[in-house]
């Protein structure tokens, strides 16, 4: 029998549910609701890249849908077995095997580059637009792909005591046992700004496409890097009470802990529209390009922003803890 836990992710336009009978649900940014795969079964994971999937099955096997332009879906990549992880950049997918390595396709540059995928006891993968980072068991990292912004930069490369990695669209924040967080690769509008680093009793850390939010011990949060949208407006940092931060690529949302959420950062297509800021018995938040969706205690989502119909999308039902709360969906 499938693991009973399941999410709700998003990508560029499209939303994706896992059901509590392990199948999934999908709609887009006009309302419209699509079953992604009417042979998929025993889901318990999925990632999202621009425009293509990857489900994690609870037999450890993947299955991919989407855009194969650069062999996202290419079916020689889904033969992996004992898969843990699955987690997607633009054009490329990660997936995390049970001995601790790594695989992964595309034919888009180098994300995939096998040189670089010989690494052993990793636990946990995040991807960035065109490049992936690798928290291993020792608390170092490694990276691999696109490094024209020194997202690969070897001398950021040296950190220890890591305990999570993200990525921006081009630049990449980990969080570190003592609580403090460090950043490296595109710096150009200060998403790696020392000065922005100074934090302590951070507990996450979640980035948007150029900008970061950390959430402290004590239930706020902080923010930095670009503004342009109103991503790091201090009058939106001033929530209490905070028990989870995800990222748009140019927009924020946090879930409170009497399970309402708050939402800042470009609006213009109701992505923070405050009429869809009043539910409660919200238990997860995952964000796309220009829309949110609130994963409810009672199995259903609410969505907002970019044309959702609201209608169409509450009648998805059934859909029930995260298996994993990683926001999706940066491209």
């Amino acid at each position: 029998m499938h693991k009973k836990i399941h999410t709700v992710v998003c990508s560029v336009h499209h939303a994706v549910a896992v059901l509590s009978n392990g199948t999934v649900q999908c709609w887009d940014t006009n309302g419209l609701i699509n079953q992604c795969d009417p042979m998929l079964t025993d889901v318990i994971q999925i990632a999202c890249g621009r425009y293509h999937f990857v489900a994690l099955l609870s037999n450890g096997t993947v299955r991919c849908w989407g855009n194969n332009s650069e062999n996202q879906c290419d079916p020689v990549h889904l033969t992996f077995t004992n898969v843990t992880q699955v987690v997607c950049g633009a054009y490329h997918s990660v997936v995390l095997l049970t001995n601790g390595t790594v695989q992964c396709w595309s034919n888009n540059g180098n994300e995939c580059d096998s040189v670089h995928l010989t690494f052993i006891d990793v636990v946990q993968v995040a991807c960035g637009f065109q490049y992936s980072v690798v928290l291993l068991s020792n608390g170092t990292i490694k990276c691999w792909g696109d490094n024209t912004l020194n997202q690969c930069d070897p001398v950021h490369l040296t950190f220890i005591d890591v305990v999570q990695v993200v990525c921006g669209s081009h630049h990449s924040v980990v969080l570190l046992s003592n609580g403090t967080v460090q950043c490296w690769g595109d710096n150009s509008e200060n998403q790696c700004d020392p000065v922005h680093r100074t934090f302590t009793d951070v507990i996450q850390v979640a980035c948007g496409w150029h900008h970061s939010v950390a959430l402290l011990s004590n239930g706020t949060v902080q923010c930095w890097g670009s503004n342009q949208k109103y991503q790091c407006y201090p009058v939106y940092l001033t929530f209490t009470n905070v028990i989870e931060v995800v990222c748009g690529p140019l927009h924020s949302v946090v879930l409170l802990t009497n399970g309402t959420i708050r939402c800042w950062g470009m609006t213009y297509q109701n992505q923070c529209d405050p009429v869809h800021l009043t539910f409660t018995d919200v238990i997860q938040v995952a964000c796309g390009s220009f829309f949110s969706v609130a994963l409810l205690s009672n199995g259903t989502v609410r969505c907002w922003g970019s044309n959702f119909n609201n209608q169409i999308c509450d009648t998805i039902q059934n859909v029930m803890m995260p298996y994993c709360t990683t926001n999706c969906m940066l491209w």
